[in-house]
Order: structure tokens, then sequence, then C-alpha cells
């Protein structure tokens, strides 16, 4: 339970294909799907984003506690990889295809329900794969080791994902657009799945006890944690913010910079950095602790977002230089919270001798996953407030009042959420000390 092969880190890693996929896409693309597509209002649509992942604080524990009470010989979790993965990856495909029915009542029914879909879907692959490192490796070296390659991965398929989705929607065009690029994702969803399932084959299962009690009873004792708590405070204040940055992309490249193509440009900007600096990250991780690494991250990645409020009065390469600044930093917030979390939860088991990675994971998954859906709909009310005007053409001239809503709403906004995660990070106070202890 100590230093796992590269078979194992590739194939846990391959995983984020699917993750990284559907993380970004719905996040970079659905909010402008609905206002400029299918032409559903501004507060209409965010609500539309935000009830299916809203469901997922309710699930995701529940399944959780599921895979906790898996008994299986390949182990509690990876069972459910398959079985979510490719669920999710059908409903994926169903949510960008809105038959042509002339009916925005239709239309926003369809994806409403095609949505809620892919939450269910997806809390049934990501709650087991986030619990598995704690049951891989007891190694809290190794643990931050697995998530650099797991970041590796997930920058790659979030380059590809968020990178390509609004390309192959812009080449080809309206509602066609967005049909043939939910079955490029689609596809990218079933690799990821397959290569988690396969990969993992083999690799260590742990031998804590199977958990016991009702899952309100777990739910409490993990609300008990007080490291828990504080990291996923820190978690939820900062995918609200990348939320409501991801989604701001689409907008800025087309009434800010006027140039549609910048969504792409911009989106390389944010996520590539992370191929050269997620090195770096694991060295500061290694050297002066996750909690510090984690901490200046933070502060990188609020820097970042302060630096793309003059986006209306600067050239271009301003504001591509700014989300490049935020990419540093998401890298960073990316890596240290994914090797903290399982050292929460091993020293958790080791005291307890009690398995419920599960349950915290859960917990884990629907913080963030409401974070990054409330992102989303945060933004939304910041366009609605702004005047926003949606349309079917995606030509809708707009008001000046609502140029300022774009960029605030993507720089002032997630830059103030990041500065209160500040103090919740701050209040952690799990060392690595603590962790070999528990081992």
């Amino acid at each position: 339970m100590g230093v796992v092969g590269v078979r194992v880190r590739v194939g846990y890693a391959l995983g984020s294909v699917a993750t990284g996929s559907f993380g970004t896409v719905p996040g970079l693309l659905l909010l402008p799907y609905l206002t400029d597509t299918l032409g559903i209002a501004a507060a209409a649509a965010g609500a539309i984003v935000l009830l299916p992942k809203a469901l997922d604080v309710v699930l995701n524990p529940v399944a959780g506690r599921i895979s906790d009470r898996h008994q299986s010989p390949q182990g509690p979790r990876r069972p459910f990889l398959l079985r979510g993965g490719l669920s999710l990856a059908a409903c994926f495909a169903l949510l960008f295809a809105v038959p042509d029915l002339d009916s925005k009542v239709f239309d926003a029914a369809w994806v409403l329900l095609a949505f809620v879909g892919c939450a269910t879907a997806y809390a049934f692959f990501q709650v087991p794969y986030i619990a598995m490192p704690a049951e891989i490796t007891d190694d809290y070296t190794e643990r931050t080791r697995m998530m650099s390659w797991r970041v590796a991965v997930l920058t790659i398929a979030i380059l590809i994902s968020g990178g390509s989705a609004p390309a192959i929607r812009d080449a080809i065009g309206g509602r066609d657009g967005y049909r043939v690029m939910g079955l490029t994702v689609a596809l990218l969803l079933a690799i990821g799945t397959f290569g988690a399932y396969y990969g993992t084959r083999g690799a260590p299962i742990g031998t804590t006890r199977e958990t016991t009690g009702t899952l309100r009873e777990q739910l409490r004792v993990v609300a008990q944690a007080a490291d828990f708590r504080w990291l996923l405070t820190t978690l939820v204040l900062q995918a609200l913010a990348i939320g409501s940055m991801l989604a701001g992309i689409d907008y800025l490249a087309r009434y800010v910079l006027r140039n549609p193509g910048a969504a792409t440009i911009g989106f390389v900007c944010v996520v590539g950095p992370a191929l050269l600096v997620s090195p770096l990250w694991l060295a500061i991780g290694n050297k002066y602790g996750k909690k510090t690494g984690f901490l200046l991250a933070s502060a990188v990645l609020g820097l970042g977002a302060i630096a793309v409020i003059p986006a209306q009065h600067v050239p271009t390469w301003c504001v591509y230089l700014a989300t490049a600044i935020v990419g540093v930093g998401f890298t960073g917030v990316q890596v240290f919270p994914l090797a903290m979390l399982p050292d929460v939860t091993a020293v958790d088991a080791a005291r307890s001798g009690i398995r419920r990675a599960g349950v915290f994971t859960g917990i884990w998954t629907a913080g963030e996953t409401l974070g990054l859906a409330l992102g989303p709909g945060l933004y939304a009310l910041v366009l609605a407030a702004g005047g926003y005007v949606s349309s079917t053409n995606r030509d809708a001239v707009q008001p000046g009042s609502a140029l300022t809503a774009i960029v605030l709403g993507m720089s002032v906004v997630p830059a103030l959420l990041i500065a209160v995660s500040f103090f919740a990070l701050r209040r952690y106070k799990l060392t690595a000390e603590e962790v070999l202890e528990a081992r």
C-alpha cells in the first residue's frame, strides 16, 4: 500500500478524461446554448444549469455510502466506474441534441431532464473514482504523485474537450454544431471510463473494515471532522469562482473581444499553463507542504481574476495574459485539494477502523459539483442584472451595462470568492506527520 506502479497511476489518471470533459464543457457551453441558441432568458437558463447539479448535494453522499457498503472482488469502488461512466456518456449525447420543435418550454424541459440524467450518472462515477486513492495507497507523498499524474491527464482532457467543443460548434453552426459537439464529448467520456476501469484492475483496495451505522450517523461523523470541513468550504468557494469564470469565457470572447474564436484561445490560456506548471506545484507541495502550496495557488488564481477587470479597455493579448495567470493558479488548486482529501479520509479510517471514504468523497463531490453549478448560475444572475439580451441567433446587440456585467462576473466576483476561501483554508491543520502516524 505504498508506491504504486506506473500502470495503476496511468489507469487511474485516465478517469480524468471523463471528469475533466464533463466538468468543463457544460460549464463552458451549456449556458450559451440555452441563452443564445435556444433563446431561453438568462435567469431561467441559470436555473436549468443549477437545479440538476443541486440534486447532487443529496445524491453524492448516497452514492458514496452505497460504494462504501459494496462488496466485490474488484473492491468497493471500481464496478461503479463502468456503469456510471457509460450512462454519463449516453446522457451527455442527448443533452445537446434537442429536437427542432420550435417550443422553448420543450427545449428547456429536454435540457433539464437530460442534465438530471448526466448529474445522476456522474455521481456514481465521480464519487467512487475520487474515493479510490485513499484505498490504493497509504503513502502521503504517493498520493500527491498520483494526483499530479491525474491533474496532468485532467489538463490534457480539459484542453481537448474545452478547446475543441467551441471550435466544433462554430465550424458546423447552429443546433447541428451542438449535436456533433455533444457526440464528440460523449466519446471522450467513454474513453475515460474504459481507461479508469481497466487501468485500475489489480490495484490495491485496502483492508479497512466495512462502514457501519446509518447514512445520517456517517454524515454526522464526517461533519465533525474539522479539517475536512475547512477543506470542503475552501473547495466550494473556489469551485463557485471557477464556475463563474468558465461560464464567462464564451460571452467575453463574443461581446467584449468581438471574436468568437477567442473563446478557444482564452480557454487554452486558462488550461494550457498546467502542462508546464504542474511539476512546479508538485515540487512546492513536496518542499513546503500541501497547505502552503494550496494557499499560494489560491493567491495566484485570485490575482489572475483581478487582472481580467480591465478587459474592456486593454489589448486582447493582455486579456490572454490575465487568463494565463488564472491558469497557473487553477492548476495548483486542482492538485492540492485532491491530494489532501485522501489524507483526511485515510487518517479517519486509520483512527476509527471504519471505511467511510465514500461518504467523505460523496460530500466532497457534492460540494464541488454544487459550486461549479452555482458558478454559471451566479454568472447568469450577473448577466440578468446587467440587462443581457438573450437571442436564438447569437447576434443580439448588448447594452453597455451587459458588457460590464460580462467582465465583472468573471473577474471581481470570483476574486472576492477566492479571497474569502483563504480564511477557511488557513483553518486546515492536518500535517504530514499526522498522516504518517496514522499509517
